[in-house]
C-alpha cells in the first residue's frame, strides 16, 4: 500500500498514459470551490448582511461568450446563510474587481468610492494636457515646485539629526538639571521674601501685643499680691500682733521658766482662770483701726 501524503507516487515501467480511457466532460462545467466573500453585501430576499471575507462552499463556472482582453470570466453561485436563498457574483478583471449580479446588493464602500473618484481625476487630467500643452506646463511647473518643497524639508531633517548626532546628550540632561535647580531655588526665594513682606509686619505687630501684655500681666500680678496682703492683714486679728510680740518676748522666759523648773519643779495651775477673754466689739475697733492704718501706708507708698 503507498504512502497517502507523498509527493509522488509509484508509476510502473510498462505504464503508457495513452491507454488510459478519457472521460467525456462538459467544456463549462461547474465546479465547487472554497472561497470568501469579496465584498460586503445584503440579501434581497431577507436583508441578512454577509460581510466581507465569510467563507462559503461555491459553485464555480466560465461565463460563455463573454470574455476581456481574452481573459475568461468566471461566475460563482454561493446561498444566504439565512434563508439559503441563490446570490451570484462574477469577475471583472477591467477594474480588478468583483460585480454582484443577482440575489444581493454591495454595500456601500467609501474607499472604493474615493478610489474610483481618484482614478476618474487622473484620467481627466491627462485627456487634458494632451489637448491644452499650458495646461500641462502649469501642471509640471506646479510638481517641480512640490519636489523642491520636499527635497528642502529633506535637507532640514537631514540638518537636525547631524546636528543631534553631535551633542552630547549627558552634558544636555545636566544643563538642564543645574537650571531646574536654579529656577526652584529662585522661585523658594520670591516665595520667602513674598511672605516676609506679607506676614512681617503683622508678626511685629504680635511681639508688640505680647510685651505689651506680659508688662500687664506682671502689673495685674503685682497688684493681686497687694491685694492679698491687704486681705491677709484684714482677716488676722488685731491682737494677733500684739499676740505675736508677746510670743516673742516670752520665748525667752520660758526657756528661764524650763530651767528653773528642773530645780524646783513646775507650778500646776491653769492660765484660762488668769486670762480674760476680750470681747467682739473691741477686736471689730482693733481691726478697723489696723486697716486704717496699713490703707495710709499704701497710699503713702
Amino acid at each position: 500500500m503507498a504512502e497517502r501524503k507523498v509527493l509522488n507516487k509509484y508509476f510502473p515501467p510498462d505504464f503508457d498514459p495513452a491507454k488510459l480511457p478519457k472521460l467525456k466532460l462538459d467544456r463549462y462545467r461547474q465546479y465547487v470551490v472554497r472561497l470568501m466573500a469579496p465584498f460586503n453585501m445584503r440579501c434581497n430576499t431577507c436583508g441578512e448582511y454577509i460581510y466581507k471575507g465569510k467563507k462559503f462552499n461555491a459553485r464555480k463556472e466560465t461565463v460563455q461568450n463573454e470574455t476581456y482582453l481574452g481573459l475568461e470570466i468566471y461566475r460563482f453561485y454561493i446561498r444566504c446563510p439565512r434563508c439559503i436563498s441563490e446570490i451570484t457574483f462574477k469577475t471583472d478583471p477591467e477594474n480588478t474587481d468583483y460585480v454582484a449580479e443577482k440575489g444581493a446588493t454591495r454595500n456601500f464602500q467609501a474607499i472604493k468610492r474615493a478610489e474610483d473618484e481618484e482614478e476618474r481625476l487622473k484620467k481627466e487630467r491627462e485627456e487634458e494636457e494632451l489637448n491644452n500643452p499650458m495646461k500641462a506646463l502649469e501642471n509640471r511647473t506646479k510638481e517641480s515646485k512640490q519636489e523642491m518643497d520636499i527635497l528642502e524639508k529633506l535637507e532640514e531633517l537631514r540638518d537636525l539629526n547631524a546636528r543631534h548626532a553631535s551633542v552630547d546628550h549627558e552634558l544636555l540632561l545636566q544643563q538642564n538639571m543645574k537650571y531646574a535647580k536654579e529656577i526652584e531655588e529662585r522661585q523658594a526665594e520670591e516665595d520667602e521674601e513674598l511672605v516676609q513682606s506679607v506676614f512681617g509686619k503683622k508678626r511685629l505687630e504680635k511681639r508688640l501685643e505680647s510685651e505689651s501684655s506680659e508688662s500687664d500681666d506682671e502689673s495685674y500680678k503685682s497688684n493681686l499680691k497687694r491685694q492679698h496682703n491687704v486681705e491677709s492683714c484684714s482677716k488676722n486679728k488685731a491682737t494677733d500682733v500684739l499676740v505675736q510680740d508677746d510670743e516673742i518676748s516670752i520665748e525667752p522666759q520660758r526657756k528661764k521658766v524650763k530651767a528653773w523648773e528642773k530645780s524646783v519643779g513646775t507650778l500646776k495651775v491653769s492660765l484660762g482662770s488668769l486670762v480674760k477673754k476680750k470681747t467682739i466689739a473691741s477686736d471689730e475697733k482693733q481691726r478697723t483701726l489696723l486697716l486704717s492704718m496699713i490703707a495710709g501706708i499704701i497710699k503713702w507708698d
